[in-house]
């Protein structure tokens, strides 16, 4: 039997080596964007002790992914997105490069540097739509569940296990540091995914001509997401999924220290587990996908999601809470390359950017609402209120999604 699954990965078609090229883009970027997840904090607390100014930081560099992510999705499609990528990674790399700089140099007015956070986001929605677009074209769509996995390998262990304490690290060591290391990893992967072949990358089609406004194109993404059963039902999902797990996730603080009693130490163990899960999630997925298929997968990822919150409730024990979220951190990982992958499928290869668009902005935008209905909620009905209504959400949506996940094509092949 091992002879025979060792003859069955032997078969697998290799990447290739623009997948390399844009994987390792990716992998340096997420190890940089994961230091920044520390030191821009630690940079804003340094220069203002204000809980306003720090939080105003996050919402700052998100604010440009809400207001851009459908007019970068039509940007991915209208232009060559091996150009696309490209530009966006060298202007976020000079953007931090002008930041470390500055810090370098003398003291940094919190206006620059909420400034150069809102470029970031607006650079980061562009790449963003740009990558899942080019994947398509670098991989082929019958590889593109092993792809998927790869990144989410490297985002899970460079943007959430190392590169925050590396960045908090090159932070307390120079407080440009960071900044700088970022910048140049932003210009690296420029320079990685300028050598991806031009035949490779995708050109927009004939009817999406230069002619055409943004604003018809956009409209033309949206209504293609709405007309195909599979991407809207898969696009509801997200929108529940964040809009009631980001409500729990926003009080995860409280709940570590009030409802586990956790330490500091604690409750960054805590955090690490789920990254730790997000790595075997995305090691696993390969296996698991022929076996299970991605319905199943899709399917049972409502149910495991459902049943974490309710454990999560109803846990006061730090050991179990960590294992808890060390599982919900595999779902996460498995759920999301089977979600990502029928996606790309499903989607024509013109409208690949702004479909990718549209989920961006479910995702984000039920994030943003999430955390805001859990910070009231959590505050004037209770810690545990917002895990509940998690659970409850998406037990339902489980029930009621699960026919329709069915009945999607790529999902099912």
């Amino acid at each position: 039997m091992s002879l025979l699954r060792r003859a069955r990965r032997t078969h697998l078609p290799p990447l290739g080596p623009d997948f390399t090229r844009l994987w390792c883009a990716s992998a340096i970027t997420n190890l940089g964007d994961g230091a920044l997840l520390a030191a821009g904090p630690l940079l804003v607390a340094s220069l203002s002790p204000s809980a306003v100014a720090v939080s105003a930081a996050v919402a700052v560099q998100q604010l440009p992914k809400l207001l851009f992510a459908l007019v970068a999705g039509a940007l991915a499609d209208r232009f060559p997105r091996r150009a696309v990528l490209v530009a966006a990674n060298l202007a976020r790399a000079a953007v931090l490069g002008v930041l470390a700089l500055t810090v370098l140099t003398g003291e940094v007015p919190l206006w620059l540097f909420y400034t150069a956070l809102f470029l970031m986001g607006a650079g980061e929605s562009l790449a963003d739509t740009a990558y899942g677009a080019a994947l398509v074209r670098v991989v082929g769509r019958e590889s593109l569940g092993r792809a998927n996995a790869r990144l989410a390998l490297t985002f899970s262990l460079n943007n959430q296990l190392l590169g925050p304490p590396l960045g908090a690290l090159a932070f307390a060591v120079l407080w440009a540091l960071p900044f700088a290391f970022d910048a140049l990893a932003f210009a690296l992967a420029g320079l990685l995914i300028a050598r991806i072949s031009q035949a490779r990358t995708p050109a927009p089609e004939a009817e999406e001509n230069e002619q055409a406004t943004l604003r018809a194109q956009i409209a033309r993404g949206l209504a293609f997401v709405w007309r195909t059963p599979g991407l809207r039902t898969l696009c509801g999902c997200i929108l529940v999924m964040n809009l009631t797990g980001l409500g729990a996730f926003a009080v995860w603080v409280l709940y570590a220290r009030e409802h586990l009693g956790l330490s500091e130490t604690g409750f960054g163990l805590f955090i690490a587990a789920g990254a730790v899960g997000g790595i075997v999630g995305s090691r696993v997925y390969g296996r698991l996908e022929p076996r299970v298929g991605r319905v199943w997968i899709l399917r049972a990822g409502l149910l495991v999601e459902a049943a974490t919150y309710a454990a999560l409730a109803l846990t006061t024990n730090g050991v179990v809470a960590g294992v808890i979220m060390g599982l919900f951190g595999v779902h996460t990982v498995v759920w999301g390359v089977a979600a990502t992958t029928v996606r790309q499928r499903i989607t024509p290869d013109h409208l690949l950017g702004r479909v990718g668009s549209v989920y961006m902005l479910a995702d984000l935008g039920g994030a943003a609402l999430g955390a805001l209905a859990g910070g009231f909620l959590a505050e004037y009905a209770g810690l545990l209120v917002p895990f509940w209504i998690a659970a409850g959400a998406v037990g339902l949506l489980a029930v009621v999604a699960w026919l329709p996940l069915g009945h999607t094509p790529q999902a099912a092949s």
